[in-house]
């Protein structure tokens, strides 16, 4: 982790404009393309939502503008960033939030993720996980195909937190299209940088 030069920051005035916004967040949605990645995980038979989330990370980890956050009002860059996301244990409607190391690699992280999940019987993190600032927060609704998503949030402009969500898959012609979202600061990033994660996204699940 490394603090930004702030008066050497190439980005510096769009920081100063959107930080001083009330809700400096924004979120857009999109269909992505998994028919080659849902024939991968089928075939090597590992759980298609822990698969993405190491997707997900990996191709973020590879986005500088991904893994910055605001610490104390100034800008900080992670050298990685990890995963929180939301999990349901069968038999159970509430679900439960998990955070763990990014690590491994497909195979192995769908079951590490799987087994951080089963091994945790607390609903929400402790205080010093609540507190970490090098995670994105990920989560699934696969009921639904949504064309629009929102999250809850505090009202605090440091929230630099990216939100990585998506949906119940459907089939379109001979595809199979996965409605996601990304949620962003836009002090940090903008509609630019989500274009450039999703190509590198959508590349990354081709290419498996």
């Amino acid at each position: 982790m490394k603090y930004i030069d702030m008066d050497d920051w190439k980005r510096r005035e769009h920081f100063d404009f959107f930080h001083s916004m009330d809700y400096p967040q924004y979120n857009v949605c999109m269909n992505i393309d998994i028919t080659h990645f849902l024939e991968v995980v089928r075939r090597d038979h590992l759980s298609l939502y822990y698969s993405l989330i190491f997707a997900v990370m990996s191709v973020a980890n590879d986005c500088e503008n991904f893994r910055y956050r605001i610490r104390d009002g100034r800008v900080i860059l992670h050298e990685k960033t990890h995963p929180s996301f939301t999990d349901v244990t069968p038999g159970d409607d509430q679900f439960k939030i998990v955070t763990m190391d990014l690590t491994g690699d497909l195979l192995g992280f769908s079951d590490l993720a799987r087994a951080a999940s089963q091994n945790q019987t607390s609903y929400f993190p402790d205080a010093s996980t609540g507190s970490r600032d090098d995670l994105i927060y990920i989560t699934c609704l696969p009921w639904i195909s949504f064309t629009a998503m929102t999250h809850t949030i505090r009202l605090n402009p440091d929230d630099a937190a990216p939100r990585i969500s998506w949906g119940k898959y459907f089939r379109e012609n001979d595809r199979v299209l996965l409605p996601f979202s990304v949620q962003l600061n836009h002090a940090l990033a903008d509609g630019l940088h989500v274009g450039e994660f999703v190509k590198r996204l959508q590349t990354y699940l081709d290419e498996q």
